[in-house]
C-alpha cells in the first residue's frame, strides 16, 4: 500500500513567504498565475514590490488556459531556462498548479526531445504553492494534468508536490456564489471518493474523515464568504488532496471529463 512520502510545509503570512525565499536563496523566480483577475490583486502587489524589498526578480509567466496545453508548458519551460530561475510559484487553481508542476518536472529535461516521452526524475528546485479556490487539493497531490493534441495527459511524481503552501483566505473574498458550490464540492467529491477507493488505507482514511468533517463544519461561513469559512475550506481541500494523492481517484472521476 502507497503511503504518504513527504511531509508539507504550511505558512498563513506573506512575512513567511519573505523567509521562504530568503532560506531558499532564491534570486529569481517564475511566478505561474493570471495575476490580471481581479482575486488575484493583493498576491500581485505583493508580487509587484518583491524586487524592491529583496531584490528578488520576478518573472511572470500566464501564458496558459483551463485545462493547459502541452505547449503552454513548453514555454514556460523555455522561460524558466531563458531567465536563469532558481524556484516557482504557482498562485492560482488547478490550470496555474498544473502548469508550474509540469515546468518544474520538465526544466530538468532534455528540451531537444518531447517532455512526455521522457522519465520524470526529482529535482530540487524548490517549489511553493498559493491556492486561490479551495476544490482541487493540486496543491497538495503528485498529479498534474495536460492537453497535449486534444488528449489529456497524467504527469505524475512525488517531486511535484510543492514543498510549501502559502493558505491566504482573503484570495477567496471576490468567488462567486456558483464557483464557491463548484469547487467546496470537489473538495468533497475527492475526500469520498479517496475513502472508497480499493487503494485507501488507513492514513489516506484519516485525511478523508478529516476532510469531509472541515468541509460539513465550514460549509456555512465559507458559502457566507466568512473569513473562517474560507479557511476551513482551503483546509478542507487541502486535507482532501492528500487523501487522493494515496489513493488516486476513482472511475466516477474519470468519467466527470467526458460528461
Amino acid at each position: 500500500m502507497r503511503k504518504s512520502k513527504m511531509e508539507q510545509k504550511t505558512i498563513t503570512r506573506y512575512e513567511e513567504l519573505d523567509r521562504w525565499l530568503a532560506e531558499n536563496r532564491v534570486q529569481r523566480l517564475l511566478l505561474v498565475c493570471d495575476c490580471s483577475m481581479p482575486h488575484l490583486r493583493q498576491i500581485s502587489a505583493y508580487f509587484d514590490d518583491l524586487p524592491k524589498r529583496t531584490g528578488v526578480a520576478v518573472i511572470r509567466f500566464d501564458d496558459f488556459q483551463p485545462n493547459p496545453r502541452y505547449e503552454s508548458v513548453a514555454e514556460g519551460v523555455e522561460r524558466f531556462r531563458q531567465a536563469g530561475c532558481d524556484a516557482i510559484i504557482a498562485a492560482g487553481g488547478g490550470s496555474a498548479m498544473d502548469v508550474a508542476k509540469c515546468v518544474k518536472a520538465f526544466s530538468a529535461m532534455d528540451p531537444a526531445a518531447p517532455y512526455l516521452r521522457q522519465e520524470i526524475a526529482a529535482n530540487s528546485i524548490p517549489f511553493l504553492a498559493v491556492p486561490t479556490t479551495a476544490g482541487t487539493g493540486s496543491e497538495a497531490t503528485r498529479y498534474a494534468v495536460i492537453y497535449h493534441e486534444g488528449v489529456k495527459q497524467s504527469v505524475t511524481h512525488d517531486s511535484l508536490i510543492p514543498g510549501t503552501v502559502l493558505f491566504d483566505p482573503s484570495l477567496l473574498r471576490t468567488l462567486p456564489l456558483y464557483q464557491r458550490k463548484a469547487t467546496m464540492m470537489d473538495a468533497l467529491c475527492h475526500a469520498i471518493e479517496s475513502f472508497w477507493s480499493v487503494n485507501s488505507t488507513a492514513e489516506s482514511k484519516a485525511y478523508s474523515r478529516r476532510a469531509i468533517g472541515l468541509v460539513l463544519a465550514h460549509m456555512d461561513g465559507y458559502l457566507a464568504n466568512t473569513e473562517a469559512g474560507n479557511a476551513g475550506m482551503l483546509q478542507a481541500a487541502n486535507v482532501a488532496g492528500k487523501a487522493i494523492n494515496i489513493t488516486q481517484t476513482t472511475a466516477g472521476h474519470a468519467m466527470c471529463y467526458k460528461i
